[in-house]
């Protein structure tokens, strides 16, 4: 697999996302862990989104997962960045759109790079349980608790970055895991989890 999953937006190690990835690259922007806003402000984040790519010389478009034809598009990209905010209409948006059937195996197959951060790196663990005290759940009895399990272990970013509003949120979510077993992996903003094949590290170290 080759993954870059940041704590928070591009993290301090945005050379090792392009080390990933083939020049020229098609990259789509997937923030629907931002549905909940209105339109004016998702449109904003998105826009951001792709600001900061085009940054580092990337320019991007967006797929947004609520249209028909979303997970059909997968294959077309390189690499997707998939941006924070609530985890749970991120998984509900996978699960609508089919993507969720698709990308593992594109994942696995180094077929696709997958980045992004917060909500977007959170959603790829096992379970998604725990998250629940940081992110609002909508309907108890709808949402989607299966992560798309292509990591061994949650991810709790934010920990230790007084700077981001739900640091202490997240410091219980870790507290709990490691009461109950759950294996977990911390980033600090800044920090970001580089996988290359067998290749696995915390940038910067």
């Amino acid at each position: 697999m080759k993954l870059y999953l940041s704590s928070f937006r591009l993290g301090d190690s945005p050379e090792r996302l392009l080390a990933l990835l083939p020049r020229p690259a098609r990259v789509a922007v997937v923030c629907n862990a931002m549905d909940f806003v209105t339109p004016a402000i998702r449109r904003a984040k998105v826009e951001a989104e792709l600001t900061a790519l085009a940054s580092l010389g990337l320019p991007a478009e967006e797929l947004d997962l609520r249209d028909d034809d979303a997970a059909a598009r997968l294959p077309a990209y390189d690499a997707l960045w998939v941006r924070g905010g609530n985890v749970f209409h991120l998984r509900a948006a996978l699960a609508r759109s089919g993507a969720d059937a698709v990308l593992p195996a594109l994942i696995r197959s180094e077929q696709l790079v997958y980045a992004g951060y917060s909500a977007g790196a959170c959603v790829l663990a096992p379970s998604l349980h725990g998250l629940e005290h940081v992110d609002p759940v909508d309907d108890p009895e709808a949402v989607i608790w299966d992560g798309l399990a292509l990591l061994d272990h949650a991810i709790v970013p934010h920990l230790d970055s007084p700077g981001h509003p739900e640091t202490d949120l997240v410091a219980a979510v870790a507290e709990t895991y490691a009461r109950t077993g759950v294996p977990y992996l911390a980033l600090r903003d800044g920090q970001a989890l580089f996988v290359h094949g067998d290749h696995r590290e915390i940038v910067p170290g």
